[in-house]
């Protein structure tokens, strides 16, 4: 397992997890031309969107695409791609669709949420995610679909997401850091202990109460 760092805090900290992501998209922590990272979808991320875009940031070198979407139109109000594109609408961002069969890039910054099951992305239990997954993106079914969005979902599998120079998972909640500390420990096998058992790139967790 790499280098994890934990930082904690009693409330979501929107300014230092912005701060953190726009290291990378600035350069100061790697020296690519280009830079392509993952980012989650949710109600979490969207308040840190809005502060990355009020920085001034070399937009114009940044790829970004999603860990994992609903598959519905960009236009239905369940898609995060149409929620995302917006959110970096006045940016010069290259906003990237998640799609079945496309490559997975060297990301430079791989950005997760975690779930009470330990899902990562929509690497749900019940998807039995593998560390050898021959697809870079997958079509999956979480088990039971959650009420607020009944859909089936694609994802970048584990090796895809693991292809990384950096890692972050944002969470909030003691239950979630109860299994976030389970998978740290290797006591679980759930799919958030199979990406981190794996991950050879350094982890920082942002983790709130609340």
């Amino acid at each position: 397992m790499s280098e994890v760092t934990v930082l904690e805090s009693k409330s979501m900290d929107i300014g230092a997890i912005a701060d953190h992501v726009a290291d990378h998209i600035s350069g100061r922590t790697n020296n690519a031309a280009e830079k392509t990272i993952a980012v989650p979808g949710g109600s979490t991320p969207f308040p840190i969107f809005d502060a990355l875009t009020q920085m001034p940031l070399n937009w114009d070198d940044t790829r970004i695409v999603l860990t994992d979407d609903r598959l519905v139109p960009g236009s239905h109000p369940a898609s995060n791609q149409g929620k995302l594109s917006a959110a970096f609408a006045q940016t010069e961002a290259q906003m990237l669709t998640l799609e079945e069969g496309m490559d997975a890039p060297d990301f430079d910054l791989v950005w997760l949420g975690m779930g009470a099951d330990g899902h990562i992305a929509s690497l749900f239990p019940n998807t039995d995610p593998q560390l050898d997954a021959p697809a870079t993106v997958m079509r999956l079914t979480p088990e039971p679909l959650p009420p607020e969005a009944p859909f089936d979902r694609l994802s970048w599998s584990l090796p895809a997401l693991l292809n990384t120079k950096v890692a972050m998972l944002v969470i909030k909640g003691a239950d979630k850091r109860e299994v976030l500390d389970a998978a740290i420990s290797g006591a679980s096998d759930l799919p958030i202990a199979r990406f981190l058992g794996a991950l050879s790139a350094p982890l920082t967790v942002f983790w709130s109460e609340t």
